[in-house]
């Protein structure tokens, strides 16, 4: 299928081809120092079954200096104080770029893309901030793809809505990925399956990265999420404008 593109300040956008309504929505989060533009390429090698017609929407996180990186400023959706598993985090950050995640999947919804019909993604950071938000979000979502990344603020896990407890969960990791620890990750995934959610696991012979494998995988996925959530509605709307 071919994709055509839209840039926004805020984000960017691929449409599934003149005259052809989505049927979905994929709001995919870049990670640390990246932009929306991250992961525009990976659509293109995406196998999605006949007659699939997701919209991508790739958002940008703001510009904030970064304590890990020496208060240097780039595009994170929260402060990184450390890597290490006792380090503190930046709720107030997390929770701020949350809101503007939840903006995101209401003007879908707006647009007549149902929150059932929408997966919420992200890689590192952002897939941090994709389980952050998507376990609290009060509809039940399609799904959350979270890649290369773990669970935040682990101990509000009870703020987390029963809306999205069976909402299904790719998590895929780099076995030797040296940025976020797989042991941390495999500490998140069992967290998760310990409150009851169904959490599908994936590790790859990698670093901290994606690999075609896990490109398959995740393809393989979104298609039977995609055919297994709530046909959409009528459109109402369209998100470009706004």
């Amino acid at each position: 299928m071919t994709y055509l593109q839209s840039e926004f300040d805020d984000r960017v956008v691929l449409e599934p081809g003149a005259g052809i309504a989505p049927d979905a929505c994929v709001i995919w989060l870049h990670g640390l120092g990246a932009d929306g533009h991250d992961f525009v390429p990976v659509v293109a090698e995406l196998q999605l079954p006949d007659g699939s017609t997701p919209r991508f929407v790739f958002p940008h996180a703001p510009v904030r200096p970064v304590t890990l990186n020496g208060g240097m400023r780039m595009r994170a959706w929260y402060d990184i104080l450390g890597l290490s598993g006792a380090a503190a985090q930046d709720e107030a950050g997390i929770r701020e770029s949350a809101r503007r995640i939840e903006r995101h999947i209401r003007r879908e919804s707006e647009a007549g893309i149902e929150a059932s019909r929408i997966v919420v993604a992200g890689f590192s950071q952002g897939g941090a901030l994709a389980l952050h938000t998507a376990l609290r979000h009060p509809e039940p979502l399609a799904g959350v793809l979270a890649l290369s990344t773990y669970l935040p603020l682990q101990a509000a896990l009870g703020e987390a809505s029963g809306a999205n407890r069976r909402t299904p969960i790719l998590m895929c990791h780099g076995l030797y990925d040296p940025v976020i620890a797989i042991a941390g990750a495999e500490r998140s995934r069992d967290l998760l399956r310990a409150h009851g959610y169904t959490v599908e696991w994936r590790q790859y012979p990698m670093e901290h990265q994606v690999c075609a494998e896990e490109i398959a995988a995740i393809s393989q996925w979104l298609g039977r999420i995609i055919r297994a959530a709530p046909p959409a509605r009528s459109r109402c709307g369209d998100p470009r404008t706004s």
